[in-house]
């Protein structure tokens, strides 16, 4: 096993699926998976045998319960979870025939959000070799403000990591626009899809938006696109590499598992832990290759079902 670690901060979401089977009163059937996006990063980065704790505000209720063996069967560290009273985050994903999901919220007043500043006091002197987070965690109030205090006192010692994950449906694009500066600032690592892109900075092309990002103070931009692949961006020098072929049943947290993958790669190459200093355009691109894989391998399954590391074993390292 790997000796960095790398604490994750976030939503967990249980993910409800439409199922095409009707009841005889025409009722909808649904297929429930743990999900959120900090919390698929956390169960892929356990499962390619990273040393992870996840921090996340758990309900009681049966999703809350739900969550919390999933993620202790994975292998994360839940000692710094809070017991929340509130109800678990919902949200209803309708597949359509190329495996991507369009997805209604249930968040309202939900455990996800209410986090306070008393609750995440104590976590920075645990000193993680990196620290991610991202999605609505990270925006959605009234916890937003103080996810990124913690990001703050965080990134004095340990290598940050972002993931927007712009969900329009539940938070405006230009509330993320109006923070991404300053996570930028923060962060070391940005990884983003092309659909975040779209609503980050509508009609940029990806190269501009990396500079502007670059800018801002992030030193590594990833631009995941799909099929097409994903663009690399290390203060400006930049490659594009292309997707792994796979069978696509899902892309339900694909993007998720490519985030993983890189920061396991990262810190399997003692890169975590700082600014960065040692990384090398070529040295982002393989772990960015290696996380494609990981990412691919999760499309070729039902749901956020990030692959455990015996599946990667061909990879050279």
């Amino acid at each position: 096993m790997s000796r960095h670690r790398i604490t994750v901060l976030g939503e967990c979401v249980a993910d409800a699926f439409t199922d095409s089977r009707r009841g005889t009163h025409g009722e909808l059937a649904l297929r429930v998976h743990p999900g959120g996006g900090p919390a698929n990063t956390a169960v892929a980065l356990a499962r390619l045998g990273t040393p992870t704790r996840f921090l996340g505000r758990l309900s009681g209720d049966v999703f809350g319960r739900l969550f919390r063996a999933h993620l202790a069967e994975s292998g994360v560290d839940l000692s710094g979870c809070v017991t929340a009273a509130e109800p678990s985050t919902l949200a209803v994903a309708d597949l359509d025939d190329r495996g991507r999901a369009d997805y209604s919220f249930h968040a309202e007043g939900t455990a996800d959000w209410q986090w306070t500043a008393s609750e995440l006091a104590a976590e920075p002197a645990l000193d993680p070799d990196c620290v991610h987070t991202g999605s609505l965690a990270l925006v959605r109030a009234p916890g937003g403000a103080v996810v990124e205090e913690f990001l703050a006192r965080a990134a004095r010692s340990a290598t940050v990591s972002v993931d927007p994950n712009v969900r329009p449906l539940l938070v405006a694009p230009a509330a993320y626009r109006e923070r991404l500066t300053r996570w930028c600032e923060l962060a070391d690592v940005l990884r983003l899809s092309d659909d975040d892109l779209g609503h980050l900075m509508p009609g940029a092309a990806p190269e501009e938006a990396c500079d502007r990002w670059h800018a801002a103070g992030v030193r590594l931009v990833v631009v995941t696109l799909g099929a097409a692949g994903a663009l690399v961006s290390l203060d400006g020098a930049r490659v594009t590499l292309p997707a792994e072929p796979v069978t696509v049943v899902d892309t339900v947290g694909a993007g998720d598992a490519f985030t993983a993958g890189l920061l396991h790669h990262l810190g399997g190459q003692g890169l975590l832990g700082g600014r960065l200093g040692a990384l090398t355009l070529d040295r982002a691109a393989r772990a960015c290759r290696f996380a494609g894989r990981v990412a691919a391998l999760t499309c070729s399954v039902p749901g956020a079902n990030p692959p455990r590391v015996d599946l990667l074993t061909d990879w050279p390292g």
